[in-house]
């Protein structure tokens, strides 16, 4: 299996040069694009990776799968999707459009910005410090990494430019979907994606969804087979963005992709893989990164379907 990484990541990096770092935040566009990693995490416990997959990147819209699994933890499924729907946009992932001629006007999934600006303001906690906490704490356990923490200077850089994102939140204020003060709830969401992760880390948290739940490290239970199942359905439809469907066809695997370069994905039952190119196509997924998937899908029969 190390031979097949290692051709894996020689097979991604043939496409990277037709990529473009995200430069709508000024710290991701200082981002090295020739980059390329991968780790996996398997049902035993055991792991491998390839070329550099302990770069250090935030974690961004990956964060939005773990964010979901605590507010439907706060506040059941029930109440969560009243607030946000569960079917795929077709449009890009900052759009506003559909917000603004659907009815009733609530985000169409968790994985798109509105709908996760709406899932943070979900999630319990005396103020917006004591609901990041409690966001990290739920990290750190699934990812077995007590030292993770946000990076300022990428928190500060969305925090400046991120026009879109206020844009979302207020609408989605206006609709009576978001909770709390719209400026406290975009602070918590820059600060979700600026999280600092490498390949290993994603790697984890996809075999944690990969096994329901269940840690491959310690055996205990994490999370709950039915938040699990919910996740990695929306991971199907909705991860990729508007290439979801293109995804599933070529690949076949639960995956949710970040506009830093990361893509964490889950075999169900087998292993969790996280990967990481910062290249991104026009639709803000890895273009090194799904390249690397399709080989693998394709080497180790990984599809799903």
């Amino acid at each position: 299996m190390c031979e097949t990484l290692d051709n894996a990541i020689k097979y991604g990096l043939d496409f990277i040069n037709k990529g473009n770092t995200a430069s709508y935040i000024p710290e991701l566009r200082k981002v090295d694009p020739h980059q390329l990693g991968i780790s996996i995490l398997q049902s035993d416990g055991s792991s491998l990776s390839s070329g550099d997959y302990d770069r250090k990147f935030t974690i961004q819209s990956i964060s939005k799968t773990v964010a979901l699994m605590l507010a439907l933890m706060d506040r059941g499924q029930e109440y969560v999707f009243d607030k946000v729907g569960m079917e795929p946009t077709g449009d890009a992932f900052n759009s506003i459009i559909k917000l603004e001629i659907r009815q009733p006007s609530i985000p169409l999934n968790p994985m798109i910005n509105a709908g996760a600006i709406a899932i943070d303001s979900l999630i319990e906690g005396n103020d917006i410090n004591h609901k990041f906490n409690r966001l990290i704490c739920f990290f750190r356990k699934i990812c077995h990494n007590d030292s993770l923490w946000y990076n300022e200077k990428v928190y500060l850089s969305e925090k400046a430019t991120g026009f879109r994102n206020r844009a979302l939140a207020n609408f989605i204020k206006d609709s009576g979907v978001l909770e709390g003060e719209v400026e406290e709830v975009l602070d918590l969401y820059f600060k979700q994606c600026s999280i600092e992760i490498d390949c290993r880390d994603i790697a984890m948290l996809g075999a944690v969804l990969a096994m329901d739940g269940i840690s491959p490290i310690t055996g205990k239970t994490l999370i709950s087979k039915n938040i699990c199942r919910i996740v990695k359905t929306l991971m199907v439809t909705c991860g990729m963005y508007d290439a979801s469907g293109e995804f599933s066809i070529k690949v076949g695997i639960p995956a949710k992709s970040g506009v830093g370069g990361g893509i964490m994905a889950a075999v169900p039952g087998k292993m969790g893989i996280g990967v990481f190119g910062p290249a991104l196509d026009k639709k803000g997924n890895s273009i090194g990164g799904i390249k690397v998937l399709e080989y693998l899908s394709c080497e180790m029969d990984l599809n799903i379907f």
